[in-house]
């Protein structure tokens, strides 16, 4: 048992590192971001899973079929969700990340359109997958399979966007400088309510957001708390909440989450996330150690055989 702790402390830690960084990236710009996959793409070995679902521009024929789990998988015949709906938005469209299972895409328009009865005008879509899924050039780790995806903490304005906005334009941190509570200036009840409408969805298994979020929402939820269950503390998310479906009947090959533990979540273990995030952030900074790590990078014979013949299909 001492080593198995031992173990998660190390694993808590690495993951605490590289979620505190993210939203150091999580807004670049279009111009920023094509630089740093350019940065990526020059250091990757050929053979590296990420450079070749990274470089497909299209879906993969056929119906919808999810392979592997949220983390290490992929997708055949997702479905865009279209650029401009009734109540959503997509932003960041250079990034080629607006591709789903279509029932994952469903309950975003779903949910778009429902926003409005909890007063929230509509959803800024942010990354759902790449066309066939599979490990992205830059980013996230988990959003391979098409059953998650990333919806802005910003109010979506009354009129349509332009592209430029849609790529330049950042997300709406909600978190205090403090990182343990929402910031008051920012925060609505609309945010919990988008929260909690997401959250009520059958299909909808998890919801990640960052701990100070998910203390406010501990605080605020009402009477009626079954719903907090899904809403799951996770480092940075500090602009945006992660929806996540679960696997597809009929999707053999799809890899399950077991479901999120008993209770509100509301306890010692969001204390932890809290405190743990607070101390990262205000920890005295490193000195640099000089050139960066290049990326981490899994092969492409490390997929599964599936998603290997369908990364490479034409």
């Amino acid at each position: 048992m001492a080593r198995r702790s031992r173990l998660l402390a190390v694993l808590a830690s690495a993951v605490l590192a590289v979620g505190l960084a993210a939203p150091l990236c999580a807004q670049q710009t279009q111009t920023e971001e094509m630089e740093r996959r350019a940065n990526v793409l020059a250091s990757l070995p050929a053979d590296a899973a990420k450079r070749h679902f990274g470089s497909v521009r299209a879906a993969a024929p056929g119906a919808a079929r999810v392979i592997g789990s949220y983390a290490k998988g992929c997708l055949a015949g997702a479905e865009a969700i279209a650029a401009n709906g009734a109540a959503w938005q997509v932003m960041r469209p250079s990034r080629n990340r607006a591709f789903g299972h279509p029932d994952l895409i469903e309950l975003i328009e779903r949910l778009a359109r429902r926003a409005p009865s909890v007063g929230w005008r509509g959803l800024l879509v942010g990354d759902i997958s790449q066309p066939r899924g599979g490990p992205m050039l830059t980013g996230h780790a988990s959003h391979q399979v098409g059953l998650d995806a990333d919806l802005w903490l910003t109010p979506m304005p009354g009129r349509s966007l332009t592209v430029q906005e849609r790529e330049n334009m950042s997300a709406t941190n909600v978190v205090a400088s403090s990182w343990m509570d929402v910031d008051p200036a920012v925060w609505t009840t609309a945010h919990r309510d988008i929260i909690r409408l997401a959250a009520e969805e059958a299909e909808v298994v998890r919801i990640f957001v960052n701990p100070a979020i998910k203390a406010a929402l501990c605080r605020d939820a009402g009477g009626d708390r079954r719903w907090l269950s899904k809403v799951r503390p996770m480092w940075s998310h500090n602009y945006h909440f992660h929806i996540r479906i679960g696997c597809r009947d009929g999707d053999a090959a799809c890899s399950d989450q077991d479901p999120p533990p008993p209770g509100d979540g509301c306890g010692g273990e969001l204390s932890d996330w809290l405190a743990r995030q607070q101390k990262a952030m205000f920890a005295p900074k490193k000195p640099s150690s000089g050139a960066p790590r290049p990326p981490r990078s899994i092969p492409l014979s490390a997929m599964p055989e599936a998603c290997q013949q369908i990364v490479l299909q034409r």
